[in-house]
């Protein structure tokens, strides 16, 4: 815990009945950060940022915010303001009074009112717009302008839940670059809940991965993408290749393990996530593995495997395979298209090997089998 951290949580669970929605959650987020709570439906990523807004109250555990505990402290009394995936505008007001509403309310001066507004919609890009009313907007102006009502307020951290849920998918990648560029801009600190891999992967400085009402795992995009810790990581974070195997020596920052179809597969030691038995899973993601006929030669030192394919799409820019390892595991394999070639030479029947650098081979502990 940082003494310069924004946002605490200490020990937090949240109750509803029996069910446990948040259970025991510590965090810290620093300053400036752009924080993702990232998880499946009912991970509890929403109830903990419904917690830090004040919408929630924890059933234990406290809620600090720069240093001081807010746990008891209704939403309007917290230095945070919230953006939801409805945008919850007025209709009948402008989008200029749309934005003003809160400093009106905290009885600001109108000329600071106007300053402070103006700056807003030109950060959200929406400065031409101040005098139209939120039904003539689209989705994604409409989403800009509750962020800028929020921004507007100064606040010490922004709190955005699912913001770009209702928008397509065309709209929701624009915004993505649009919210990472707000963030840098405006340097306050932003909490972002979302179910999307992909969006919390292009915006966020720390990601959190929920499952079950606890952190499973947290880190930078590519170190969670690199060295995904447990089964449910490597699975909900992109593609997985995983295979059961048990550790069976280590030597001079290196492993071996053996699958259970006799196979030895080499991992670094430091991609070796925590695990309380030999009985572990090897991972190596879908573009770092190489498709050859059997019996080709690979490079030396290549963990390698053996299979039949199952399935082989042609998807343009690379070339989606499906191939049923030796040991009875569905493997996927993405092929770039360097070549213009088609997937008939490796096509479905075919027996093919697969191989990779060792560098790209991870251990998880298996899924626990934790429900969401």
């Amino acid at each position: 815990m940082t003494s310069d951290a924004d946002i605490r949580l200490e020990s937090i669970t949240k109750r509803f009945g029996d069910h446990t929605a948040v259970d025991d959650l510590t965090l810290s987020i620093p300053r400036g950060e752009f924080y993702a709570l990232l998880g499946p439906s009912g991970c509890g990523k929403t109830t903990s940022l419904r917690m830090i807004g004040g919408f929630e109250d924890p059933t234990s555990g406290k809620v600090y915010l720069g240093g001081d505990e807010v746990t008891q402290l209704p939403p309007y009394r917290r230095d945070v303001n919230t953006v939801f995936q409805s945008y919850a505008l007025f209709p009948h007001l402008s989008v200029e009074r749309n934005v003003a509403f809160g400093l009106e309310r905290k009885r600001v001066g109108k000329a600071e009112v106007r300053t402070r507004v103006g700056e807003a919609l030109e950060m959200v890009q929406l400065g031409e717009f101040g005098k139209r009313k939120p039904a003539q907007l689209s989705g994604g102006q409409q989403q800009r302008v509750a962020l800028a009502r929020a921004l507007v307020n100064h606040p010490r951290a922004l709190l955005l839940d699912e913001p770009l849920g209702a928008l397509d998918l065309r709209l929701r990648k624009q915004l993505q670059l649009q919210l990472k560029r707000i963030q840098q801009d405006v340097g306050i600190t932003f909490v972002h809940v979302t179910h999307d891999q992909e969006e919390a992967m292009s915006m966020a400085d720390t990601i959190a991965v929920m499952h079950g009402g606890r952190i499973e795992q947290s880190g930078g995009a590519a170190d969670l993408y690199e060295r995904p810790q447990t089964e449910f990581v490597a699975n909900f974070l992109g593609v997985s290749n995983l295979i059961e195997a048990r550790m069976t020596a280590s030597n001079n920052g290196h492993s071996t393990t053996q699958t259970h179809d006799g196979a030895s597969l080499n991992v670094p030691t430091d991609r070796i996530g925590p695990h309380g038995s030999d009985a572990v899973k090897v991972g190596v993601r879908p573009e770092k593995v190489t498709l050859s006929p059997a019996g080709a030669e690979v490079a030396s030192g290549h963990n390698v495997l053996r299979g039949t394919v199952l399935v082989a799409s042609f998807l343009g820019v690379s070339i989606h395979y499906v191939v049923r390892s030796a040991g009875g595991e569905e493997l996927t394999v993405f092929q770039q298209n360097l070549d213009g070639s088609e997937p008939d030479s490796l096509g479905a029947g075919r027996e093919v090997q697969l191989s990779w650098d060792p560098q790209h081979t991870f251990v998880v502990a298996a899924d626990t089998g934790t429900d969401d």
